[in-house]
């Protein structure tokens, strides 16, 4: 196949549901070489199995990816099985819900660890393979709630609103390297991620459209490609995320529209999901 990505190492973190698994899909029908990377063994060997049929040449890794020791580890061995590391994807995420004050402090240990920390290692241990592969990316994968405060979840904005300031400082400092860096920033994503915990989440979250795991997988493919720093979606939300950003006090009013646009949509996918 003619494609950019043909024949070369991509390492998905939580690869085996959701936006890692498209992602997996997405770069795999780029005739990719794939480092599958997951907490579960069982997903991951269901998603080689797949991807394999289509003969494609995947490893999987379960592991835990705010272990230090085992992102230098991963990859090792994804250089040792392909003989490079040219794209590194971080994917992995964790959201316990809620107002702060209800959420445990060890998940919001938990939710630094793995939503933070564990792409910023994973990025600063995979650039010098990425060097000696003459070229790659780092992919990362954000939220619009990293792109404008949200109550109901203050940690994992938080969190995404630091992996986004990383991204644009790293592809500044490796814009001379041929290494290109982004951040694709959804909204809702229609996964299990949200939809198995539909009535946790909060309710201005459904104000908007939900993309599809096969959409940010395509944005993912896109920066990866060199072609953006950032994507966000949809581009309603993004309009909207920068404009509250800016404007806090136009935020504050406009909440409780959105608030009650969110609550008739959140009815509308919860029945959807009984059916």
């Amino acid at each position: 196949m003619n494609s950019r990505f043909a024949g070369k190492t991509v390492v998905v973190t939580g690869a085996s549901a959701g936006v890692g698994a498209a992602c997996a899909r997405a770069f795999a029908g780029q005739n990719a070489k794939l480092v599958l990377v997951a907490r579960g063994r069982t997903g991951l060997n269901n998603m080689a199995k797949e991807l394999r049929g289509n003969r494609c040449e995947v490893l999987t890794v379960a592991m835990d990816v705010s272990s230090t020791e085992e992102c230098l580890k991963l990859l090792k061995k994804a250089e040792a099985k392909f003989g490079s590391v040219d794209v590194v994807i971080n994917n992995a995420g964790m959201h316990s819900r809620g107002d702060l004050e209800s959420v445990d402090p060890n998940d919001v240990a938990s939710m630094v660890d793995i939503n933070l920390r564990a792409p910023m290692v994973l990025s600063c241990a995979a650039i010098p393979f990425l060097r000696r592969a003459g070229a790659g990316a780092i992919v990362n994968i954000g939220s619009l709630a990293g792109r404008t405060p949200l109550q109901g979840a203050a940690t994992y904005s938080g969190t995404k609103a630091g992996l986004r300031a990383f991204t644009y400082a790293l592809a500044d400092e490796l814009k001379e390297a041929n290494i290109n860096v982004g951040v694709v920033s959804p909204g809702p994503v229609d996964t299990g991620f949200i939809m198995d915990e539909i009535d946790q989440v909060e309710d201005i979250v459904f104000s908007q459209p939900m993309s599809s795991a096969e959409q940010v997988a395509e944005a993912v493919v896109a920066i990866a490609s060199g072609k953006e720093t950032e994507i966000s979606m949809p581009s309603f939300g993004a309009r909207m995320t920068t404009l509250s950003y800016l404007f806090p006090g136009l935020r504050r009013r406009l909440r409780p529209k959105l608030y009650e646009q969110g609550r008739k949509n959140k009815e509308k996918y919860r029945n959807r999901a009984s059916q």
